[in-house]
């Protein structure tokens, strides 16, 4: 009998020194601890060809597909005023106008054949085509490529279907009233400058193939070509494709494209639009920050708690959730690539409640300035931009893009290895600095789409500047 007793205290002292051993359970889900995030910014193999072509270089044999983006180094800031829309049209025309020995119509069918997509887009210094296709048609993608970008046809044909549907394109541009009032703003504060304008009928029909054409011409060379390829290849041999359909392609002399400086701007006003809508769009804008200015890291944390952080931030807890005033708030910086991007600040909110949305935004505007964050807030936003930042590295083309678009815009090589590290350094008041000198809500302009006709006779009765937008712009 003595024999169960020893086994059953046995049994009893292994399940109490277990018990021990085990890991304390939290009593919630706020007391977990977790390890330090190790994370390390994937390489990219960065290559030249000897004709000044720059490749960036990554295998990932997961799927059997290959991606391909290409950057032309030149976009529509370049366009002349009587030819606004000229790059766009060149985009679409690039991709659609037939190459080499194919028509449009025998591209298309060559892209469908094979699931191959291929697209093309222009942006204010680039333009940019996307290829995605099976690994096994490699060989045959880089030969259309090298047709597209060495002999485009611009069919006119083609250029007149696209024409049309830019043409489309502007005849709608108005019925959204969000983008309606950002195209205003940006036109309020960047005037005649390139990045104020916006594409007419005039300018469209204005354009001609010959347009074009010179475009290409001028900048479609080799040495000004930036291209990244991920996917399921073998890097030698992808290397001797590029080779074959590239190589032969001489460099030629290059003049950067001219990027024309910014003029003063107007002193603040209220620009309306008169719309018959339940809603109102608010825009609050201003001239913000390039990538060269030192400041950015200060004014990414600042804005997360002024309107970039969503219900963490202070526009949307105050005007959303405390008042209800709005479904959406937002605030948000254009880090311009060459020239200061735009400050936004919008919301939409029901007609009676314009000027009260107005007034809260300017008065935690003001607060930003005047008070310093406290370091609860600080290091919520701090946090938060660091612990997001893992996620643009998801997809290993988005890496490949991402790498290459930096050395396009010419950020500085460490920028995403020390990114997080400056964030992290970021100060309480660093953020007030950042607020006193890039926030500005009495210098802002402000841009009302809506019903507001009775607003802006309240605002120039408090002898406020209120003018309304010519939608023949």
């Amino acid at each position: 009998m003595m024999f169960p007793a020893r086994l059953w205290m046995f049994v009893f002292l292994v399940f109490f020194a277990w018990g021990c051993a085990a890991p304390q359970v939290p009593s919630s889900p706020r007391e977990l601890t977790f390890a330090p995030l190790e994370f390390h910014v994937p390489e990219v193999e960065r290559l030249t060809l000897a004709n000044g072509l720059r490749l960036y270089v990554q295998e990932d044999h997961e799927l059997p597909l290959v991606e391909l983006t290409v950057m032309i180094g030149a976009g529509s800031i370049g366009d002349a005023p009587e030819l606004v829309g000229r790059t766009d049209l060149y985009a679409a025309l690039l991709r659609s106008g037939g190459a080499g020995e194919r028509d449009p119509a025998a591209l298309d069918e060559f892209l469908d054949m094979r699931a191959a997509n291929l697209s093309a887009a222009a942006d204010t210094y680039a333009v940019t085509l996307s290829m995605s296709l099976r690994s096994d048609d490699l060989e045959e993608g880089l030969e259309l490529l090298a047709d597209v970008l060495r002999r485009p046809h611009f069919d006119p044909a083609r250029l007149e279907v696209a024409r049309r549907q830019a043409l489309e394109g502007i005849r709608r541009q108005n019925d959204d009233p969000g983008n309606l009032a950002r195209r205003v703003l940006a036109r309020s504060l960047y005037g005649e400058h390139p990045l104020g304008r916006s594409a007419t009928v005039a300018t469209v029909n204005a354009i001609a193939r010959e347009d074009l054409k010179a475009f290409h011409r001028t900048h479609v060379h080799p040495n000004n070509l930036w291209v990244g390829i991920s996917g399921d290849f073998d890097r030698d041999r992808l290397l001797a494709l590029l080779d074959a359909h590239f190589g032969g392609w001489p460099r030629a002399d290059l003049d950067p494209q001219a990027i024309p400086p910014l003029e003063s701007v107007d002193a603040p006003q209220t620009w309306v639009v008169p719309r018959n809508l339940p809603q109102t769009s608010i825009l609050l804008g201003e001239i913000g920050i390039d990538k060269d200015n030192p400041d950015q890291y200060a004014v990414r944390v600042m804005n997360y708690l002024l309107g970039g952080g969503g219900f963490n931030s202070r526009l949307m807890r105050e005007i959303r959730s405390n008042r209800g005033l709005a479904y959406s708030v937002y605030s948000f910086y254009q880090v311009g690539r060459h020239l200061p991007g735009l400050f936004i600040a919008g919301s939409e909110t029901r007609t009676n409640a314009v000027l009260e949305v107005v007034g809260i935004k300017r008065e935690i505007m003001t607060q930003m300035r005047e008070l310093p964050v406290s370091e609860a807030d600080l290091t919520l936003a701090r946090e938060s931009l660091i612990n997001s930042f893992v996620f643009g590295f998801t997809d290993k083309h988005d890496v490949v893009a991402m790498t290459m678009r930096l050395d396009f815009y010419d950020y500085p090589a460490d920028y995403l290895q020390a990114y997080r590290d400056r964030v992290a350094q970021v100060s309480a008041a660093d953020v007030q600095r950042a607020a006193r000198r890039y926030l500005n809500p009495e210098g802002q302009m402000l841009v009302l789409v809506g019903d507001v006709e009775a607003v802006a006779a309240e605002l120039a009765a408090q002898g406020l500047r209120v003018k309304e937008f010519s939608l023949e712009y």
